[in-house]
């Protein structure tokens, strides 16, 4: 699908499709932002030359899973950006790359699936306002809309971290391990995806790129917009990790605490019960003369010895609180 938006020098908006080209270049002052969702490569490629974007461009936007970047070409500046086609509180979300090609005079906006910032910026009217300042708003604010579907779900994610928090408390399983080592693997990755996105906006906010000019305050203002949300989405994303590992490592020492418990109920039952096989072993030989076998209260004088030790012991253990 291929919708676009233009707005001429007067003001007026056309919003069509790729027949909006023919009339962006007939009028010089005008500025055009081209969306292409789900469409085929060499259609892609045909589009993008025509418009003069550079082959390394086309290619970066092309390959699968490449790291976000922003590079800088002759008559245009490329962003990739990592989009997201969902998202859950359960951290549940798949990534889409989104490329934007900024010209002094276009955007050219390419993603395979549904783009949600993208979809509000065309639905509720602001892409025109910011298209008709210059097309590199229109970029920035596509990212930062991006970076408040993410920063919603992650405030919801904390409702689900202080659930698992009161689950630790109340008693740990292997369930409650399996979910939160789950959710540090996702943590890391969504971390790895914002980092990306903190560095491209420092490159912004350090370099003057031809098309991202900083000596225009609304632009430098907008840019730090960007960077601002997602500084606090890799904060976030890296304080939820390592809220996760304490929580691990908390179920860790408390199962570790009680298998120490179970341990020492076991030892002092085995060093109870020690002394008292030794007798039952010494008594139980079958030897025709021992001292004691022809006494006729000795077999109840034996069980008096081994529960006077075993008492004892118990006594013993109580008071050295070992139980």
């Amino acid at each position: 699908m291929i919708r676009g938006l233009l707005i001429t020098a007067d003001g007026e908006v056309t919003h069509g499709g790729e027949e909006l080209i023919a009339r962006w270049r007939s009028d010089d002052d005008s500025r055009l932002w081209l969306d292409l969702q789900g469409e085929p490569q060499p259609r892609e490629r045909a589009l993008l030359e025509d418009f003069g974007c550079h082959p390394l461009a086309i290619e970066d936007a092309h390959r699968e899973r490449h790291p976000p970047k922003i590079e800088e070409f002759e008559s245009h500046t490329l962003i990739l950006y990592r989009g997201i086609a969902s998202f859950d509180a359960e951290l549940n979300y798949v990534p889409q790359q989104v490329a934007f090609f900024i010209g002094e005079r276009y955007l050219i906006s390419l993603h395979p699936g549904i783009a949600l910032s993208l979809d509000r910026l065309f639905d509720n009217g602001e892409g025109q306002r910011l298209l008709a300042r210059s097309p590199e708003f229109v970029a920035l604010r596509a990212m930062y809309f991006s970076a408040g579907f993410y920063l919603d779900s992650l405030l919801e994610f904390e409702e689900v971290l202080s659930d698992l928090e009161d689950g630790l408390l109340e008693g740990g399983d292997d369930a409650l391990m399996r979910q939160l080592i789950a959710y540090r693997s996702k943590l890391v990755k969504m971390r790895r995806v914002f980092n990306y996105h903190v560095g491209i906006t420092q490159e912004l906010t350090a370099y003057d790129y031809r098309h991202l000019p900083r000596e225009l305050d609304e632009t430098l203002h907008a840019i730090n917009d960007v960077h601002e949300r997602f500084e606090r989405l890799y904060s976030l994303t890296q304080m939820y990790y390592e809220i996760c590992g304490d929580l691990v490592d908390g179920y860790i020492s408390l199962s570790s605490h009680q298998l120490n418990n179970t341990m020492r109920i076991l030892t002092v039952i085995t060093a109870i019960f020690v002394p008292l096989t030794f007798l039952a072993g010494i008594y139980g030989m079958n030897f025709a003369y021992i001292p004691e076998l022809g006494y006729r209260y000795a077999y109840f004088i034996l069980l008096g010895v081994m529960l006077l030790i075993a008492v004892g012991l118990v006594w013993l253990f109580r008071r050295w609180r070992w139980i």
